[in-house]
């Protein structure tokens, strides 16, 4: 006789590294709810290595779609799935993108352009992580927003120790100056840290720049050509002593990961996007007298004022609260530029 397929779950989320970080407390939930299912997750092919470190889906349906739209269609063979998941967003185009597969049940938050969902209200000013587990919750599915860790990669660092520094982010708006990088990655060389400079594809020049103004060698920058390959960049996460980033991948990484990090904010608010309270993390957000969750557009062109407020010494100091000083009787971070 022939062995009956295994049921499957789609899980849709087809976005960037840190919206699969801050997804995983929900598809771990879904692994334990459903261990004789196969998990498939749709994302973008470029999430391949990131998907297999988090060691909760089974398989990647590769996605395609520009910036953070839903995508066209979905790939999807054989039979319906057994239970279709938006992890994605709250609309229309997600839900019907996994409707028309003719899933046997469908898990969403409720729109009123879609009434044939059944699922709880959206709320704007929530977590990601907090978020997608609500969503499993009012399904009868327990999730823990706070399991959130990701086993540790066997390779080893191509830098361990070091403080990683990553001055780019997928938009301008959350780019703090270059300046203020390289001021931060030459005070702490001068404290007796090994700094290393990361670089996504095409970051190349903004990576070298920040390198060569903190006096480090062209060797201390890692990527910038094409991405770092991400065994390599979980693994140097993994075993640094810290990472200094805005709100982006990195920064999640590195909580997925138990990595002390000093993450900078501006202009979406870190209640919406920020690591977990725990003493290895430090959050910098200036954001005045409008404290709203998101004052400032997150794709704009320009750094955004909440971002700029955020000074050098600043970071220089929680990078010291987050370590605990400087190995090897280095000296005190001392008087910086603010």
């Amino acid at each position: 006789m022939t062995a009956r397929p295994a049921p499957r779950v789609l899980v849709l989320r087809a976005l960037g590294l840190g919206d699969l970080l801050t997804a995983a407390p929900a598809l771990r939930a879904l692994r334990r709810h459903f261990p004789g299912h196969e998990l498939v997750l749709a994302a973008p092919e470029r999430l391949s290595g990131p998907v297999a470190a988090t060691g909760l889906v089974d398989r990647l349906l590769p996605t395609s779609a520009p910036g953070r739209e839903v995508p066209a269609d979905l790939p999807w063979t054989g039979p319906a799935p057994d239970l279709a998941v938006d992890l994605h967003g709250n609309g229309p185009p997600s839900h019907l993108l996994l409707q028309r597969l003719r899933p046997h049940r469908l898990f969403a938050y409720a729109h009123p352009d879609t009434p044939d969902i059944t699922g709880p209200a959206w709320q704007e000013d929530e977590h990601e992580r907090d978020r997608w587990c609500r969503l499993l919750r009012w399904y009868g599915i327990p999730a823990d927003p706070l399991d959130l860790r990701i086993p540790a990669p066997a390779a080893a660092s191509p830098a361990p120790d070091a403080v990683v520094v990553h001055p780019g982010a997928d938009a301008p708006a959350r780019c703090w100056p270059k300046e203020r990088f390289a001021a931060v990655a030459r005070e702490l060389r001068r404290c007796g840290h090994d700094v290393v400079v990361t670089a996504g594809a095409g970051e190349g020049a903004l990576a070298g720049y920040v390198a060569a103004e903190a006096g480090l060698p062209p060797t201390a920058v890692l990527g910038g050509a094409g991405d770092v390959p991400f065994d390599q960049l979980a693994a140097l996460v993994a075993r640094a002593r810290c990472v200094v980033v805005g709100d982006t991948g990195l920064a999640h990484l590195a909580t997925a990961l138990g990595t002390c990090s000093v993450v900078l904010f501006g202009p979406v608010a870190p209640r919406l996007w920020g690591p977990p309270p725990d003493p290895r993390h430090r959050v910098l957000w200036h954001p005045g007298e409008d404290d709203a969750a998101r004052p400032g557009d997150a794709h704009g062109r320009e750094p955004d004022a909440r971002l700029l407020r955020i000074g050098v010494a600043e970071v220089v100091e929680a990078v010291r609260a987050v370590t605990g000083g400087v190995r090897g009787g280095a000296p005190v971070l001392g008087s910086v530029p603010p």
